[in-house]
């Protein structure tokens, strides 16, 4: 059944916009649209509880799976997507939401549909390039570098997320070990893995613990899924002892929880892998310097990711060495909330 969430609550601090612009009379209703992925799923509740910080909101999360063969289908060609769904997914029924947040290819044939089950009174905001024709949402909302145009587009620096800094800062603070007492500077390395043009082989990661192990000061170590095994293996043997804090979530202690807010909250310089677009926007979120670590393969489109953070001081090349300068919160997630709440005032007015 959809899980109501939390509603964040407003209040002073570098996250919110300055003008919370648009402010409904009543609670704003906003369904979260997707598979279920973590990393599908929190592009979308980011953004909704962005829109939450800035007007009342009450958020729902809809998870969402076709049967075959309608899955097999271009999303555009499924006459009946209601009647198609999965029997583990959630209903979807009136009474419609104010805002719908639409994010992956299995929300789709929804996203498409209910304007028109809504006879248009909902606002259908679709995340990523949908791979179809923008015109059949009220809003999209790209990374810039997947180069989408439109008069409905509306592209942001990489993709939404639930990072604030405030979020991260209070995930460090109730972490269970006290990592505001580590020596100077703290450094959170963020490694990532294989995506569809990048990998980090085992000699990259031997370089990586070479350089990042000789650094000054405190370290603390999150892998992913999409770290291989050959390099995990490295990173365990030659980097691991030199770390204070090192989290594999293939193999984590018993009991540990994830501490990828935690590090974020309680460094003083992030250091990110190149091949993840997601962690450097994570990062550059915080405000805390970011330095992206060379991995292999041809960054492809994830380049100019780099270089809009790198022209907007909130990221730098990774040169073997540290670097410090304060960099301002990199707030694109709060920037499209407060175009959708622009969206909806206009269309309310």
């Amino acid at each position: 059944m959809p899980q109501a969430q939390p509603r964040p609550q407003p209040g002073p601090g570098p996250d919110r916009a300055d003008s919370v612009g648009f402010q409904p009379a009543d609670t704003l209703s906003v369904w979260v649209v997707t598979d279920g992925r973590a990393g599908i799923a929190n592009q979308a509740l980011g953004l909704a509880e962005a829109i939450a910080r800035r007007a009342p909101a009450s958020i729902v999360t809809k998870r969402v799976q076709l049967r075959a063969p309608w899955s097999w289908l271009p999303p555009a060609f499924i006459p009946a997507p209601r009647q198609a769904l999965t029997i583990d997914s959630d209903d979807l029924d009136r009474p419609w939401p104010d805002i719908w947040i639409g994010c992956g290819r299995a929300s789709l044939p929804f996203s498409m549909g209910v304007r028109l089950w809504s006879r248009a009174r909902t606002l259908v905001v679709q995340l990523q390039d949908p791979r179809v024709n923008p015109r059949e949402f009220d809003m999209v909302i790209p990374p810039a570098h997947d180069d989408l145009d439109g008069p409905n587009v509306f592209p942001i620096v990489g993709a939404c997320h639930r990072v604030t800094a405030e979020r991260a800062a209070a995930a460090a603070e109730a972490f269970p070990q006290d990592l505001a007492a580590l020596p100077p500077p703290t450094i959170a390395l963020l490694i990532g893995g294989r995506s569809k043009r990048q990998d980090i082989s085992p000699e990259t990661a031997r370089q990586i613990s070479r350089e990042v192990s000789g650094l000054d000061g405190s370290l603390l170590v999150t892998l992913s899924r999409r770290t291989g095994a050959r390099a995990r293996a490295v990173f365990a043997r030659e980097l691991r002892p030199f770390t204070r804090l090192y989290y594999d979530p293939h193999s984590p202690d018993p009991g540990a929880e994830n501490p990828y807010f935690a590090m974020l909250g309680a460094a003083d310089i992030i250091l990110v892998t190149a091949d993840s677009a997601n962690m450097a926007v994570e990062a550059a979120a915080t405000g805390k310097p970011v330095l992206i670590v060379p991995v292999d393969g041809d960054a492809g489109k994830i380049m100019k990711l780099h270089r809009a953070l790198f022209e907007r001081g909130a990221a730098r090349p990774f040169r073997g060495r540290l670097e410090n300068w304060r960099p301002e919160p990199l707030r694109e997630t709060d920037r499209a909330a407060a175009e959708v709440l622009r969206l909806l005032g206009m269309r309310r007015r």
